[in-house]
């Protein structure tokens, strides 16, 4: 059983790391950290919990650490970061050179070349860039980082759909779920009753994302902010460069499989695209819990014109989009044995 560690770990993010490695049957939570409010009190009296199930028993009485590089036990494997941007630049980079493994939510250094960034169904080879980032740096760890929650969701059905037809052009619409700004990120008297039409630099996150996990992909995204708890809906059209019927794509996305699913690996979900039939699905309600949150489900799949496409596709937001997704990176990283 490794040994792993959370920072970051009363925020929503840092909660679903909590909530999901609870349980899990190679890591075990040795420690947690967050701002310094929280710090020097036990898990259960700092938290705000707001998820479905209760507070992990395992690690309730943990006491929260500060973030502080130098206070993480040698013995630790791996390091799960659900810090601010601005925090993890200064903290992640040191752990690294401690010879820590660093799985990343954070947004700050997700397009440097030597870091890979990782759907472990759609670019698992890119684990390979840490031989690279540990030579350049002088790190004997490594940093790996998860895309932004609306790239991932979206990188799974494309991939396939590349793979098979060719992708030369993506314009996507997303409607984001509040719980993808964190406790304070929509005020509530800006959201109900409201959608939010942007999304400080989540177009550009998603527009640089998708090429550097996919390939050179022309990439134009409207994001926006919906009155919806978890999932993130996206209304994708793709140019392709070779005609798609649609009832050979349904197949397409449906039979895909990526590395995780040929490992059995834990957190895999057995279909990682599911496809609905019903005109009217997804919906977030109905569907963001598809394979425990780690599936995405594509819906109102269409033709425009010889060579585009059109669908839906619907991820939950805190859950594949962002610890989920990371844990199921750590998964293949101790797999491949990448892991101490």
């Amino acid at each position: 059983m490794l040994e792993v560690y959370v920072l970051g770990a009363t925020g929503l993010v840092g909660q679903r790391f909590v909530q999901l490695l609870s349980g899990h049957p190679w890591m075990r939570i040795a420690g947690v950290a967050a701002s310094h409010r929280s710090a020097g009190r036990k898990y259960r009296d700092s938290v705000r919990w707001v998820l479905e199930s209760p507070i992990p028993d395992e690690v309730a009485d943990l006491n929260v650490d500060p973030v502080d590089p130098s206070a993480i036990p040698e013995e630790v494997s791996i390091v799960f970061s659900a810090l601010p941007s601005q925090v993890a630049a200064q903290v992640e980079p040191e752990l690294a050179k401690r010879g820590f493994v660093v799985v990343s939510n954070a947004s700050n250094m997700r397009m440097d070349g030597d870091v890979p960034l990782i759907v472990p169904e759609v670019n698992p080879r890119s684990l390979d860039l840490v031989k690279a980032q540990r030579e350049a740096r002088g790190w004997d760890g490594f940093i790996v980082k998860k895309p932004n929650c609306s790239t991932t969701i979206l990188a799974l059905p494309l991939k396939p759909i590349m793979d098979r037809y060719g992708v030369s052009q993506v314009s996507v619409v997303t409607l984001q779920a509040v719980t993808g700004a964190g406790f304070s990120g929509v005020p509530s008297v800006a959201i109900i009753d409201n959608v939010v039409p942007y999304i400080a630099g989540e177009e550009e996150k998603i527009e640089g994302e998708l090429p550097k996990i996919l390939g050179h992909v022309d990439v134009r995204a409207t994001t926006t902010r919906v009155p919806v708890l978890d999932g993130h809906m996206e209304v994708a059209y793709v140019e392709t460069a070779h005609e798609a019927e649609v009832e050979e794509l349904v197949k397409v996305l449906s039979s895909f499989r990526g590395v995780p699913q040929e490992l059995g690996l834990p957190t895999a979900p057995r279909d990682p695209i599911v496809v609905r039939q019903e005109v009217d699905r997804p919906q977030p309600r109905l569907d963001r819990w598809e394979g425990r949150g780690m599936s995405v489900v594509v819906g109102r799949i269409r033709r425009y014109g010889d060579r585009t496409i059109r669908f839906l596709v619907l991820g939950h937001n805190t859950v594949r989009g962002a610890a989920g997704n990371s844990i199921l990176t750590a998964e293949l990283l101790i797999k491949w044995g990448l892991v101490a």
